[in-house]
């Protein structure tokens, strides 16, 4: 059986769902690509059991047939050929591929593809359609807050809100929490998903970036994700989540506004004084004016800076995890960030001052104990 295909046009399908593929899987057959020849199309899938992505391009076959391809070493030929049609030669008896180039030939030895796993098919949900750049801007502001834990295995996931007429995602390593709300996601249907961080990952690498209408089903197990060309299944994580409405403070009397960038990059530079165990940095509210400061007492290394600020509330001290800090003010795009606070050992509320439309974001972050707190 043979196949005529473009080198880039399959290295650049290939890329795109290679992220499945794990070094050391737990059954050998997945360090393959799945290839599946009909009716002058190329279906290639890629598969941990937990996560698997499908593609499809269009290639000269006069037949169908399936064999599974050694991902590693195709990729590498692929990469290091220029643009230039490539025959694929499939003995289906054997598992021998030979791919023909213009000028060379290449032989890797295949695997049967029916030892490669069957894609979960989804059903049993009305789909609910999301534009991409809903989507990845969701995925990008929640998911460097999930969690890497995996003795608390709901927290290694997003959590997925969807509501009527809103959809809300999740994600929390116990020290932060990001809540990321969209009014332009009309789900028609309430549901609660925990989506894995390696599925929404791989997601946020394959989305492109001009507007494209993603359909996501999912039922007990499994959500799918399609658009274009490309789907994602992905099996959910059967955890209940915790409870981080209970979580946000409600009474929050000390509101200071600021300038994002300006509080960023101080933050930064004071960091580099800090404790290299607890990153603790201290900000000192009073009046219109706000000191960032930070010791390591183990070099002798102490810094302050002042900047002016909006602060509204008690002269107050409050020590967080600058690389937190860090974090979330990167994830945050307006010109303004407002941070509400109550006391010196309650969660203070980050969030832009001027929300983009049709969208809101809240994060929160516990404060770390100041040694004149103790």
């Amino acid at each position: 059986m043979k196949f005529i295909v473009s080198s880039s046009a399959l290295l650049k399908q290939l890329q795109s769902i290679n992220g499945v593929v794990t070094s050391n899987p737990v059954v050998p057959i997945l360090e393959n690509f799945l290839f599946e020849i009909e009716n002058g199309k190329l279906t290639i899938t890629a598969s941990d059991l937990e996560t698997s992505m499908i593609t499809e391009l269009p290639v000269e076959a006069r037949e169908s047939g399936r064999i599974a391809a050694p991902a590693r070493i195709l990729l590498d030929t692929l990469k290091n050929l220029p643009d230039q049609p490539v025959t694929f030669t499939l003995d289906e008896e054997t598992y021998g591929i030979e791919i023909a180039s213009a000028n060379g030939r290449y032989k890797l030895a295949g695997e049967n593809a029916t030892d490669f796993p069957r894609v979960p098919v989804v059903k049993g949900s009305a789909p609910v359609e999301i534009p991409s750049s809903s989507l990845l801007r969701a995925i990008t502001k929640t998911i460097f807050a999930v969690s890497t834990d995996e003795l608390r295995p709901a927290m290694t996931g997003i959590l997925v809100q969807l509501a009527d007429n809103q959809a809300t995602f999740v994600a929390t390593d116990g020290h932060r929490l990001l809540r990321y709300r969209r009014q332009d996601v009309a789900a028609g249907q309430t549901a609660n998903l925990i989506i894995p961080r390696k599925a929404f990952n791989l997601l946020k690498g394959a989305l492109p970036s001009e507007a494209t209408p993603v359909r996501m089903e999912f039922n007990q197990s499994n959500a799918f994700f399609s658009f274009n060309q490309m789907r994602l299944v992905c099996r959910l994580i059967d955890e209940r989540y915790p409870d981080y409405e209970n979580v946000i403070p409600v009474a929050n009397p000390n509101k200071l506004i600021i300038d994002r960038g300006q509080l960023l990059n101080s933050v930064k530079r004071i960091a580099i004084y800090s404790n290299k165990t607890t990153h603790q940095v201290r900000l000192r509210l009073a009046g219109s004016e706000i000191t960032i400061s930070a010791e390591d007492l183990d070099f002798s290394n102490e810094a302050n800076e002042k900047l002016p600020c909006q602060y509204d509330g008690e002269d107050m001290e409050i020590g967080f995890n600058a690389r937190f800090l860090i974090e979330m003010l990167s994830n945050i795009d307006s010109e303004e960030i407002t941070l509400e606070l109550s006391t010196p050992n309650r969660a203070g509320l980050l969030m832009p001052t001027l929300a983009e439309d049709n969208e809101s974001i809240l994060m929160l972050v516990m404060p770390v104990m100041l040694n004149n707190y103790v």
